[in-house]
Formats: structure tokens, C-alpha cells, sequence
């Protein structure tokens, strides 16, 4: 069987992930960005698991979200109403939904100390502002999600941090979900 390396943070560690493992992981985060923009956020929300955290703090730091302000920090219960709001059509910041698209890469996959799947990836995601200001917003950074295996089978995430390279600056509004 042939295994990929992974290095993470500063400290190295040989994970030995198999390459379907690898391929079915990467094809997550695909189908993850994908749906996320193309404003699909019930097939979205269906990746997510009854424990998710969704993050995105200040920036590039050692924070707490319990502790530290964030430009996003949702459980759970208020991802679902954010999502909710996001499909009213009515969220005004999003209206006309901007068109956005990204690219992933440089992804690195281990496995999770408790069990699944520690995923760390970069971004770029590229937001054409139709409702203000008509212009295209870059969002750059890196992305850490937490993955496990569903009952039937399929991968489901309980944790995404999206730190943003410009996050402890003014940054717009994020209206939709990163």
C-alpha cells in the first residue's frame, strides 16, 4: 500500500494515510467548497455533524474562541440558523448572491486523535460583490477541518477553523459561509 507523509504545525509526524483514504478525504473538501459556493447550503449543512464548530478567528494567532473575539465563531445550533437565514433569499448583503469560487490546495490529511480525520488545506476564494460594490474580494488562508465516518459510511465534519491571512484586519462583512 502505498502512504502519504504528512507534516503538521512544527512538530513532523508520519501519519500513514492510504491513498483511496487520501483521494476520498481530498474529494470531500472539493465537494465541501463547491457546494459552499455555489450558495447550496443545505447540501452543505448535510455534511456537517450535530457537534460541528464553525470558526474563523480574528487571524493567524494562538486564540481561544471562548476567550478572544472571532469574526465567526458558531456551534452547532447556530450554524443551523445562520444557514437558515442564508436560504431566506433575504440575507440583504447577499442579494443577488455573489458568485464565488475557489481553489484548494496543498492539502495535508492524518488521522485525528480521536478518530477520523485532522485536515489542514490553504485557499483562495475569489467573491464578486454584485449587491454592493460590484467588485471581486480575495479571501486567502488556511483552512483546518475535523472529519469522521458516518454510520453509513460517508465523511462528515464536526469542526472547521478558517484562519484568513488579512483576519486581524478591517475585513467586509462575510455574509455567506467560507
Amino acid at each position: 500500500m502505498t502512504s502519504i507523509t504528512a507534516a503538521v504545525g512544527t512538530k513532523q509526524k508520519t501519519d500513514v494515510i492510504g491513498l483511496e483514504e487520501h483521494r476520498e478525504v481530498c474529494d470531500f473538501l472539493y465537494r465541501e467548497a463547491r457546494l459552499a459556493d455555489e450558495s447550496r447550503y443545505a447540501e452543505w449543512e448535510a455534511l456537517v455533524e450535530d457537534d460541528m464548530t464553525y470558526w474563523v478567528p480574528r487571524g493567524e494567532g494562538d486564540y481561544d474562541m471562548n476567550k478572544h473575539v472571532s469574526i465567526t465563531a458558531d456551534n452547532r445550533s447556530r450554524l443551523r440558523v445562520r444557514i437558515a437565514q442564508l436560504m431566506t433569499g433575504k440575507r440583504h448583503a447577499q442579494l443577488p448572491v455573489s458568485s464565488m469560487r475557489r481553489i484548494v490546495s496543498n492539502i495535508e490529511v492524518e488521522h485525528h486523535a480521536q478518530g477520523g480525520y485532522r485536515v489542514l488545506s490553504n485557499f483562495v476564494l475569489y467573491e464578486l460583490r454584485r449587491s454592493s460594490t460590484g467588485q471581486i474580494e480575495v479571501w486567502p488562508g488556511r483552512v483546518e477541518h475535523h472529519l469522521r465516518r458516518r454510520a453509513d459510511g460517508s465523511l462528515g465534519m464536526f469542526f472547521k477553523k478558517v484562519v484568513l491571512i488579512h483576519g486581524d484586519e478591517a475585513v467586509p462583512s462575510l455574509a455567506f459561509i467560507i
